[in-house]
């Protein structure tokens, strides 16, 4: 099995140095799944590669999407062929490059009296769909009827149901995804840093020769210098391109979604479901695990993107559509346990709204050569970042540097290695016979499987030298432990949030055991009481403000 290399904030001032001491070919703004995907594509091309993230990896947008690795069948109502060919390809490459984080999911597409599809039309269009998406296999499209339909989703509205269309599509968990490239890049030698913001650019004949950052763990100012800047901030693209004087022509436009969790057993849908809403939208309802999470809205934003929060309004439109499609459910705004929103950063189209804004990704390069790349699907990262790259080195070409292609289709991201298993069920299966003379249950394999791949053996590695009793508590804490030694883990907010998704997905289980997580973090980092505190306040805001919608509510 590979061994995940060392990535810790323990060794902070090392990455510092290796940061500042050194020249790079590139420099990555921006450490989501796109900022990830280019690290990774330009390292494995033989580029020496920095990547700095503002805040934690994975915290914007990328940890805030319907964590589909999908095709984007509703673009075929808008034409754009081109985006499901490209998304539906990737799809198959995502879930072999990483097949215990991109899960096969059946998805199931009501049709109903006055609905956005008809039967004729769906059937036809999700023919479509496996042509372009070149889905074969079991994977290929199924039309039911009401009977087969009603058989697999018993929750439907049984009155005005004409059948359904049946199709394949695939589920993630997109922080996760997003760091497994990251630290898939360090074995190429890219490096990389989190809490680290640029500021600047380092301008040399008016060319960007690299960027200023401040460390936000220390205040500390720093410089890199480097022959590119690929800027792949999301939402923060075009303060980043006001910053190098350079935000003409084109901008962006940030369209927020929304989404709710609930338990399992309030909204026990037996798989995915994309549905009708009343106004003409689809929504998703995905049961993972012990919950079932609904989204998305898609409304324009203009507030803060450091900020972004579920309010009344988003939870009451999506309440209200998940009751209209499952009318013997009646889920009322106490019965969610968590939520989070975050938003798209699309290309603006004049006189466009916001569920119409194409999904394709643009690239700008300034007069100076800040390279930007925004737009895009979770899915489609791979191509984004391969296309920016391929503008590196065509230029590199052009001044002489032999290039190597891109080869990211063919790299198994870090966890990845189940060759012995052959199949990821396979290896869920020998955890729990591990596992479960301590009580632990198949969620709990499952659980640390999808999450962690064949890291799971490190995972265990760390619980076996834990001595507490309750087995979870000994768990969790080797998590903990495998996040600081490997994923750059530095508080409660990056291990409960980004690396393990437990604010959405066991909120509970951040309630249970904070407080004893909290002395390991003193006794890792050597953190004082009141930096300990201010921890567990920041902890206790986010679950008020991601799980609290009572009518009383203010904004905290």
């Amino acid at each position: 099995m590979i061994e995940p290399i060392r990535f810790s904030n323990l060794d902070r001032k090392e990455t510092l140095q290796q940061l500042t001491q050194n020249t790079f070919d590139l420099v990555v703004i921006g450490g989501g799944i796109t900022g990830g995907g280019i690290a990774l594509d330009a390292a494995s091309r033989g580029l020496k590669v920095a990547l700095l993230e503002k805040d934690d990896f994975a915290s914007g947008t990328s940890s805030k999407s319907t964590k589909l690795i999908h095709g984007g069948l509703r673009y075929l109502k808008q034409f754009d062929f081109w985006l499901v060919k490209e998304v539906g390809s990737e799809r198959a490459i995502v879930h072999k490059l990483a097949p215990h984080l991109v899960l096969p999911e059946k998805m199931l597409l009501p049709l109903i009296e006055g609905g956005s599809y008809g039967k004729w039309l769906t059937s036809i269009g999700l023919k479509v769909y496996d042509i372009l998406a070149q889905v074969t296999g079991d994977d290929k499209r199924q039309m039911l009827d009401k009977k087969q339909a009603m058989k697999l989703e018993p929750l439907l509205p049984k009155k005005i149901l004409n059948g359904a269309g049946y199709y394949a599509e695939y589920r993630t968990d997109d922080a996760r995804l997003t760091i497994e490239n990251i630290k898939t890049s360090l074995s190429y030698g890219a490096v990389a840093l989190n809490y680290a913001k640029v500021t600047d650019f380092i301008y040399e004949d008016n060319k960007v020769a690299g960027v200023k950052f401040n460390d936000g763990l220390s205040d500390q100012a720093y410089e890199i210098k480097s022959k590119f800047v690929i800027s792949a901030a999301g939402p923060w693209v075009d303060e980043l391109r006001s910053a190098n004087n350079s935000k003409k022509g084109k901008r962006l436009h940030l369209t927020k979604g929304v989404h709710l969790v609930f338990p399992f057993e309030k909204l026990p849908v037996k798989q995915s479901v994309y549905f009708d809403i009343p106004d003409g939208r689809m929504m998703f309802a995905i049961p993972r695990g012990k919950i079932t999470y609904v989204g998305t809205t898609d409304t324009n934003y203009n507030l803060d993107k450091d900020d972004i929060r579920t309010d009344l309004a988003d939870a009451i439109y999506l309440i209200s559509a998940v009751n209209n499609m499952f009318p013997n459910i009646n889920l009322e705004m106490e019965d969610i346990i968590s939520s989070w929103a975050g938003v798209r950063p699309l290309i603006h189209e004049e006189g466009k709204s916001a569920s119409e804004l194409s999904r394709k990704d643009e690239i700008f390069t300034s007069d100076t050569g800040l390279i930007s790349i925004a737009g895009g699907k979770l899915t489609g990262y791979r191509k984004m970042a391969e296309r920016v790259v391929n503008r590196i080195t065509k230029q590199l070409e052009e001044e002489g540097t032999a290039m190597a292609p891109c080869i990211t289709d063919e790299i198994p991201l870090c966890g990845s290695d189940f060759k012995k298993f052959k199949h990821v069920k396979k290896y869920i299966a020998e955890i729990f016979e591990r596992i479960k003379a301590d009580g632990f249950t198949e969620y709990d394999a499952w659980f640390l499987v999808t999450n962690y791949g064949k890291q799971t053996e490190q995972v265990l590695d760390f619980y076996k030298s834990f001595k507490n009793k309750d087995p979870y508590l000994r768990l969790i804490r080797a998590e903990l432990q495998f996040g600081i030694a490997f994923e750059m883990v530095s508080n409660p907010m990056d291990f409960f949030i980004r690396r393990t998704g437990r604010l959405y997905f066991d909120i509970d289980g951040i309630r249970t055991y904070l407080e004893p997580l909290l002395d390991d973090f003193k006794k890792a980092f050597g953190y004082d009481a009141s930096e300990i505190e201010v921890f567990k306040t920041k902890m206790a805001h986010e679950l008020e403000i991601h799980s609290n919608f009572s009518m009383e509510r203010e904004r905290i």
